[in-house]
C-alpha cells in the first residue's frame, strides 16, 4: 500500500505543508508551477492592485487553462497513437500477406522447375529415339 507522505513548499513566498501519496519532488514541482504562474501574473499591470480574490481568480483561471490545453494535446497525442496503432497493424497485416504471396510464388516456381526438369529429360529422350531413327 502507498505511504502518505507530506512536504513543505514555498507558494508565493509563505511556507505550506503538502500532503499526498506523491513524492516530495512532486511537491516541489507543483509549487515551482504555482510560483512561476503567481510570477506571470504579478508582471501584469495592474494586478498588483486588484483584490485579493480576483488575483485568486486569475491564478485560478491561468492554471485552468494550462490545464485544458495540456488535455487537449494529450488527446491530439492519444488519436495520433491510435493512428500509428492502426497503421503498424495495417502494415504488418500486409507483410504477412506479402508472406503468404511470396511463399506461393515460390512453390510456384518449383513446381514449373521441376515440369522444366521433367519436359527438357522427356526432350533428351526423344532425341535420343530421333537420333537412333535417323541412324
Amino acid at each position: 500500500m502507498a505511504v502518505k507522505n507530506t512536504a513543505q513548499v514555498v507558494i508565493d513566498g509563505k511556507i505550506i505543508t503538502l500532503g499526498g501519496y506523491e513524492s516530495e519532488e512532486y511537491f516541489q514541482k507543483v509549487a515551482a508551477y504555482m510560483n512561476n504562474k503567481i510570477g506571470e501574473l504579478s508582471q501584469m499591470p495592474g494586478y498588483s492592485r486588484q483584490a485579493m480574490e480576483t488575483k485568486h481568480t486569475l491564478l485560478s483561471l491561468n492554471i485552468t487553462d494550462d490545464y485544458f490545453k495540456a488535455k487537449k494535446q494529450a488527446e491530439i497525442f492519444e488519436q495520433d497513437l491510435q493512428q500509428k496503432d492502426q497503421e503498424m497493424y495495417d502494415l504488418k497485416h500486409e507483410l504477412i500477406s506479402l508472406k503468404m504471396q511470396i511463399e506461393e510464388a515460390k512453390k510456384a516456381e518449383q513446381e514449373a522447375q521441376d515440369q522444366k526438369n521433367l519436359l527438357d529429360g522427356k526432350v533428351k529422350e526423344l532425341e535420343k529415339e530421333l537420333d537412333e531413327l535417323l541412324k
